[in-house]
């Protein structure tokens, strides 16, 4: 039995922002004034006093200090008025800016796991069971997840020649699941509006008192920004306030998942066995949710109500003929087997605006706008395959395996692909001339083989397109007649995406064990990539799937672990693992030209499929303060003869930068065991590489009207001015649009160091568990996700290879102790 209790928290920090709200005044102050500098000083002062707070003109909307009669909020000098506190109110609401991150995050929340499993054994019958519970409360309000758990096996010798068994499980989860939290740029992310919003804008709405308020309801009244309760309107992100959001929308999941694996099998000749599997995964799933009809986007349309099921279903046969036998020093393993899968996946969905009861999750409690959606996929696969394995006095090893799968993904004169391996092992520390007692194993290997992939992603989703070869149509009314739309171009030449796979390495152990690890070489080389090319709009779709090309992958890895210490009482290992990855395109499709541009990327035979095509920042003009970028010049013939500096960065050129991947990334650890107590420690670790920090990015906007609102980096106070000309941060003028465009300015190194675990306990002894019947009992207590180091606080380049967002949901901080319990 286990038992485990703890608490999470966000693991990954927040970035520098402002959380000054005077300073973020002086520095939007400073974007009006430098936007109207050419006007002359005291004009550009005018301006900027003038529009400092009005949104029409690209302003902020708020006042949140209280300045003395006809003084300023921000001097000629850009400093906030020192006559100026905090807090500002206009008779009826006052306004004061709220740590937006600090309330709409738990700063630790509750987590609780249980686990009972019994197992044991009869004559011909083996049995286990467990059942799990798991309660989560989640770092955000209404983000609850519990989950209930169990599994049952079972294994019977009917008779001498005849075994039947089952393996069940069954899950079901139920969760309060804000959805817009992972969603980039969505004005309901907590993540991203914490995170971008500026340090002067309220969370609540006070009264002239400064207490929060509520409404006839009962409810806190949120401030959206968008004056219709008080008089101020934002610009940035008008119209949301996810907490609001948070506490009067529900959205509730419900899922069943089962799964279960029966087998027969036979013997029916000495080493000759027949086996029969079959297996059975059933997911129903139920999501329902209100959007108030009170506060938000929604409540202009009386709020409105949603529920959506899917059911998916998939079966897998194995019918397997085996052959093992052992002729004198030779060992043989024989598979001959036919294999089928087929899934079904169907979803039914329905909407309607206008509630009736607030908070009934139904759609018959709504009355407006009804909308209602069914789909159902299906999708097979069947296969033949073969297997032989022999092995000489467990010397030297060979094997070879064939099969052949039809995928109904394709057309059916491509459906079939031939898959194959072959490998071969060599245990050299059984041969006579291995005379070397600290040698325990030395095992060459080498394999290589062909393996596919029938799988292709619709863009920018995680929805498989089960049906990439045939055109797909949109069916809607018009006149009360049928019209039709196509929404997606097929290709009906598309086929198998092929992966070889080369690898060779040696297996070693030495010292009685105490020094063991892996070293291996490896190659992949996939051919007919399955992926989308864009193709131009006149052509009446804007991309196309296809077998694109191909690209190799190689590399190195090495796992080693030793014993450092080993004695009766005190055990202390170390480990640490490695791969160096080198990735290459090989060719592409002959349509291509060898080359192929998609937006900030580039893709060229014989170089990496990771690889920016960007414009290239030239630094700061130190005279004005002015982004530049570097721009080819050309002679008449087109030939690239230099660069130039420009300050339009729609003009510049852009590069392409090499491969961002890193070159190595792996995990090291130690693990220690005295007297009962044990304790480990776990890190992962990624060096060489580089990634666009798009978050940062968008801190460092010039204050453009689009940005005002947004919060900025504090790295931004370091941005030109002429009292500080020499300075990589370009001026902070509202007029500058592209100052914070993709660009080479926002790649950063993608190194990073986690703490990923650290676990202690203590076993209690035997002896002393005896007296209550108890085989073991051990208490531990464990942190996981417990740090991140990068190369600027906020960034975690773990999301992704190439892009990194604090908008998305990070890894959570989890701090918990157990008790384990065996009687």
């Amino acid at each position: 039995m286990d038992a485990k209790w703890g608490n999470n928290s966000r693991a990954v920090p927040s970035y520098d922002v402002m959380t000054d709200a005077g300073m973020y005044y002086e520095t939007f102050y400073r974007a009006l004034y430098n936007s109207k500098i050419s006007s002359g000083v005291t004009a550009a002062h005018e301006y900027a006093n003038k529009n400092l707070l009005d949104v029409s003109q690209g302003g902020l909307g708020y006042l949140v200090y209280t300045v003395p009669k006809n003084e300023r909020l921000v001097g000629t000098n850009f400093k906030l008025n020192p006559n100026a506190s905090l807090g500002y109110s206009d008779g009826k609401f006052t306004y004061l800016p709220d740590d937006w991150y600090d309330e709409l995050f738990k700063a630790n929340n509750l987590r609780q796991e249980y686990n009972v499993n019994v197992s044991g054994a009869l004559d011909k019958l083996s049995y286990y069971a467990s059942i799990g519970k798991l309660d989560d409360t989640g770092i955000i309000e209404n983000s609850n997840f519990s989950r209930f758990s169990t599994r049952a096996n079972i294994d019977y010798q009917i008779k001498n020649w005849l075994k039947i068994g089952s393996n069940l499980s069954f899950v079901q989860t139920k969760s309060k699941y804000p959805s817009e939290q992972t969603t980039t740029n969505s004005s309901g992310n907590l993540f991203f509006l914490s995170s971008n919003i500026a340090p002067i804008y309220p969370l609540y709405i006070r009264d002239a008192s400064g207490n929060i308020m509520r409404d006839n309801n009962g409810f806190i009244m949120y401030d959206f920004g968008d004056g219709k309760v008080i008089p101020s309107k934002r610009p940035f992100m008008s119209q949301s306030n996810p907490a609001s959001a948070i506490a009067l929308n529900k959205e509730f999941y419900l899922t069943d998942y089962f799964i279960g694996k029966w087998y027969v099998i036979a013997d029916l000749y000495e080493g000759l066995k027949f086996t029969i599997n079959y297996g059975l995964t059933n997911s129903n799933q139920k999501y329902q949710y209100t959007l108030n009809p009170f506060y938000g986007q929604f409540a202009d349309m009386g709020g409105a109500a949603g529920v959506s099921q899917s059911r998916f279903t998939s079966t897998n046969q194995q019918y397997l003929l085996t052959y093992q036998n052992r002729f004198d020093l030779n060992n043989v393993d024989l598979l001959l087997g036919y294999e089928s899968y087929e899934l079904k996946d169907s979803h039914l969905s329905g909407y309607k605006q206008k509630l009736f009861q607030p908070f009934i999750p139904e759609i018959s409690n709504a009355i407006l706008q009804p909308s209602t959606s069914s789909a159902t996929d299906t999708y097979a696969t069947m296969g033949v395959l073969f297997q032989a394995k022999y092995d000489y006095d467990s010397k030297y090893f060979g094997s070879a395996s064939y099969r052949r799968d039809a995928s109904s993904c394709f057309a059916p004169g491509n459906r079939w692909g031939n898959f194959w391996s072959l490998g071969a092992a060599w245990d050299i520390n059984r041969e006579d001339f291995m005379s070397a007692d600290f040698i325990d194993l030395l095992k060459l290997k080498v394999s290589y083989g062909a393996q596919g992939n029938d799988k292709l992603y619709y863009p920018d989703t995680e929805d498989i397109n089960y049906y990439p070869y045939i055109d797909q149509y949109d069916v809607t009314e018009t006149n009360r007649e049928f019209a039709t739309a196509r929404s997606y171009k097929g290709n009906n030449n598309i086929t198998w995406e092929t992966s070889y796979n080369f690898n060779m390495g040696v297996d070693f152990s030495m010292f009685n064990q105490r020094f063991n690890g892996t070293l291996e070489a490896f190659s992949r080389r996939t051919d007919d990539m399955l992926y989308y090319k864009p193709m131009p709009g006149s052509s009446g779709y804007t991309e196309s799937p296809m077998n694109i090309g191909s690209i190799k992958n190689s590399g190195f890895e090495t796992d080693l672990h030793m014993d450092v210490i080993k004695s009766h009482s005190l055990i202390w290992n170390v480990y640490v693992n490695a791969t160096f990855l080198r990735n290459r395109i090989i060719s592409l499709d002959e349509s291509l030209k060898g080359q192929w541009i998609d937006g900030n990327y580039i893709y060229k035979e014989g170089s990496s499929m990771y690889n920016f095509y960007l414009r290239e920042f030239a630094g700061v003009d130190p005279e004005t303060g002015a982004s530049l970028w570097y721009k080819d010049i050309k002679d008449e013939n087109g030939n690239v003869t230099g660069q130039e500096k420009v300050t339009n960065w729609s003009t510049a050129t852009q590069y392409e930068l090499g491969d961002i991947l890193p070159d190595v990334y792996g995990g090291f650890g130690t693990s220690l065991n005295y007297s009962g107590f044990d304790f480990s420690v776990a890190f992962a670790y990624q060096l060489g590489g580089k990634i666009y920090d798009n978050t940062y990015a968008n801190l460092m906007h010039s204050g453009y009207s689009s940005d005002a609102g947004r919060n900025w980096h504090k790295d931004i106070l370091k941005a030109w001015t002429p009292e500080n000309p020499d300075t990589d941060v370009p001026r902070v003028n509202s007029n500058d649009q592209y100052t914070n465009y993709i660009s080479d300015r926002f790649i950063i190194s993608s190194d990073f160091l986690s703490l990923q675990n650290i676990t202690l306990g203590y076993t209690f002894p035997s002896k002393l568990l005896n007296h209550f019947n108890i085989n073991k009992l051990r208490i531990y207590c464990v942190a996981d996700n417990v740090a991140l180091l990068s190369a600027r606080k906020g960034l975690d380049p773990r999301q992704s290879f190439t892009t990194s967002n604090a908008e998305l949901y990070t890894p959570i901080r989890s701090i918990s102790g157990g008790i384990n319990i065996t009687f």
